[in-house]
Formats: structure tokens, sequence, C-alpha cells
């Protein structure tokens, strides 16, 4: 340990001593980060905003629609259950018009029972009253005059549920708006029940495509003409794509701004490295080793790699910021950082290989 202390800080201090190569190899780092966090960085960060809004469209949902006399019941939950590649499935029944029952002539809103394993991931609580409790939307607890998200509501045909809370509907149920969902319990006692809507999320978009096919092949249903399956695979494909195109772009331009850099710093320091040859020649008939002399080399380019790595990033994040333009993302910035350190590094290795062999007694000579 004392010996890679004594290591760091006699590399701090030749730093030090050439403060024109110092500066010099700071600002090459710097500026490859600050180039490419202010181009392929901005590249990521329109590409993360625009996946972020295709995301936001349900680029992993599967909606089943059936008509009553199709014969899709609740049964399907437990064949789902046996499928992988899904995150969420949720089961409505049909719609069934609803209103407030302090008015009379309230406006009526569709009421839908729901199953599913996970109905607690939409933001249901538990509900005091098995099967009776009832969850409403913003949208239907303002058509149906409920301020405090509390009350009655009752059906047509005289079935009545408790409101006992709102909660926020999700983007891949926002075609069921205005929802009033009462959840239902499942069991073996409990006989299935038929369902008009199945909604399916999942795991990635990439596998919207074979999850539809399985989801198609256990809905066991009595007509399949009366069942349409509609998916979000086009956005998925759309999102494949222009991570793709974006990506691609971004890699090419990471490469040759890190390759010619590396270049010019191999090139700095070599030409450090000659004009230092003496020195290094005197630390060799000293005793210093090979290893030594790489070593000492190594963590000056290393040191300031860093402080340039710190100083570019810093800079490109100010720049991104005022111009208006997304951030990467602090995994992006910390990439390119540790890239341009390793690079720096790379760059410096063969310079420094150099110095090390250099015949001591030949170094000496040199006026």
């Amino acid at each position: 340990m004392t010996r890679w202390w004594a290591v760091v800080r006699e590399a701090l201090a030749s730093a030090l001593s050439q403060p024109v190569a110092s500066v010099v190899t700071i600002v090459m780092v710097a500026g490859m980060c600050a180039t490419v966090l202010l181009t392929t960085g901005r590249t990521v960060g329109a590409e993360q905003a625009v996946i972020g809004t295709i995301d936001s469209a349900g680029t992993r949902s599967i909606v089943v629609r059936a008509e009553a006399d199709a014969g899709l019941n609740t049964g399907v939950l437990d064949r789902l259950a046996n499928l992988d590649g899904i995150e969420w499935a949720g089961a409505f029944g049909p719609a069934r018009d609803t209103q407030n029952t302090a008015f009379a002539d309230g406006t009526r809103v569709p009421v839908r029972l729901a199953w599913g394993d996970n109905l607690s991931d939409l933001g249901l609580a538990a509900s005091p009253v098995a099967d009776r409790s009832a969850f409403a939307s913003t949208a239907a607890l303002t058509q149906l005059g409920m301020p405090d998200a509390a009350g009655g509501i009752a059906t047509v045909d005289g079935d009545q549920f408790a409101v006992i809370a709102e909660f926020a509907v999700p983007d891949y149920l926002s075609f069921l708006q205005p929802l009033v969902i009462v959840p239902q319990q499942r069991g073996p006692d409990i006989a299935e029940q038929p369902v008009s809507v199945l909604v399916v999320i999942a795991e990635r978009p990439d596998l919207v495509a074979p999850v539809s096919a399985a989801v198609q092949s256990v809905l066991a249903v009595d007509d399949i003409t009366k069942v349409t399956l509609s998916t979000s695979e086009s956005l998925a494909q759309l999102r494949a794509i222009v991570e793709g195109q974006l990506g691609s772009f971004g890699r090419g331009l990471v490469i040759v701004i890190f390759a010619l850099t590396a270049v010019l710093v191999a090139a700095i320091l070599y030409g450090l490295v000659m004009l230092r040859r003496k020195d290094f020649g005197r630390r060799r008939a000293l005793g210093a080793s090979q290893s030594l002399i790489v070593a000492l080399l190594l963590t000056q380019i290393g040191a300031l790699a860093l402080v340039g790595a710190v100083v570019g990033c810093a800079a490109a994040a100010i720049g991104l910021a005022a111009s208006g333009d997304p951030l990467p993302g602090i995994a992006f910035f910390a990439a390119v950082a540790i890239l341009a350190i390793v690079t720096g590094l790379v760059a410096a290795l063969v310079p420094a290989l150099a110095a090390a062999r250099r015949d001591p007694l030949k170094e000496l000579r040199v006026p």
C-alpha cells in the first residue's frame, strides 16, 4: 500500500512539474468527453425521450375483446398464469350502466367487475366489503358527482356498489374510461364469470408478438369469430427501429471521437517521454524497474484523464441544460467518463513501455 501511494504521489508531482503538458492532456480528454456528450449524448437523450413517449402509449399491451356469446370467461386467467413473458393480466366483465344513488337522474357511467391476481398494481386498496367495493377514475367521479370519492352507485337493474376510493387509470386501460371497477374474488367454489375485455401486458416490447400468439391459443372460447385481439406490436417495432437507428449512429460517432483522441494523447505523451528521457534514464540507473516507470506514467495519465473527464462531463451537462436538450442520464455520463479514462490509459501504454525499455546508460549521455 505504501509503495503504491509513493507511486501516486510521485506521478502527481511529475504532472505538476509539467503544467503545459498536463493542461494539454486535461483539455484533450475534457474535449473528448464534451464532444461525445454534446453529440451522441444529445442523440441518446432524444432517443430516450422518444422511446419514453412511445412507451407511454403502451408498447407492451395486448387487448382481447369478446362479445357476450363468445364464451370467454375468467378461467382464462388460470391458463395465462402458466405462460412466460407476461407481466400483468386482468379480466373485465361487460359494462353495466350505473349512477349515483343520491341523484335519481344522474349521469350514467359504466361499471365493470374485474378479476386478476395483480389488481393491487392498479393502486387498489384492500376492499372492506368483498365484491361490493368500487374504485372510480377521476373522470368517472366527475360524471357521477362524487368529489369526495365516496358514495353509493346502483346499476339500472338494481345492483348496488359502494365507491370507496379514487384510482389512477394506467395508459393501457385508458380506452375503458370513464372507468369504475369492482374487484371480484375467485376460487374453486366460485363459478367462472363472463369476460368482455382481457388486458395482458408483456414483460418487454419485443415479446408482444409471441405473447399475443400464446394468449390467443389459451382463450378457449366457443366462437373465435366473436373475439378480436389488438396489440401494440406496431409501436414495439417502431420503438426497435428508433432505438436501433439512433444507437448505431451514436456508436459510430463515439468510436471515431475516441480513436482520434487516443492518437492525439499518445502523440502528446510520446513527446513528453522523449523530453524526459534523461530523467527516465537516471531513474533506471538508480535501480527503478521497468514496471515502476510504466506505473508512474500510467498513474500520471490516469489522474489527468480523471480530471479531464470530470471537467468535460460537467461542461457538457451545463451546455445541454442551457440549450434545453434532454440529458442522456447518469449512466451514460459515467460510461463516457470511464471510457475516456480507459482510452487515455491505453494511449499511454505504448509510450510508457517505450520509456521503460530505454537503455539507462545511453539515455544518461543525452546532454
